[in-house]
């Protein structure tokens, strides 16, 4: 059942703010499931296939996608993840997990603060 929760929260969140698989999935299931963070990322990473496909297919269909940059920076992030792979990989539970709550951290106050429309 958390699971399923997990996956109903996950996607709602994806479709609302375009988020998925780091941002959400995986304090879901570190919190709720007790996933460390090394099998939370894998997983998340495997989910964001479903939530991508689902959330590109009603945010197009509304004019909302631009297809060419979505195109290449999908091909460009390839060699993104293969790299970010190898180093969340190579860290230990606790640094990455710290890692990663620094991120959202800045990412969230960056949010937070800019002033764009």
């Amino acid at each position: 059942m958390a699971i399923a929760l997990i996956g109903v929260l996950g996607g709602f969140l994806g479709g609302l703010f375009g988020v998925g698989g780091g941002t959400v999935f995986v304090p879901l299931l570190v919190f709720l499931k007790g996933f460390d963070i090394h099998r939370a990322i894998g997983t998340s990473l495997l989910i964001i296939i479903f939530t991508a496909i689902a959330g590109a297919i009603f945010h197009g269909r509304a004019g909302m996608v631009d297809w060419k940059a979505a195109v290449v920076l999908g091909i460009f992030s390839m060699l993104g993840v293969w790299l970010g792979t190898k180093l969340s990989l190579k860290l230990e539970t606790v640094m990455l997990q710290r890692a990663f709550a620094v991120f959202l951290i800045l990412m969230a106050i960056k949010l937070f603060f800019d002033k764009q429309a």
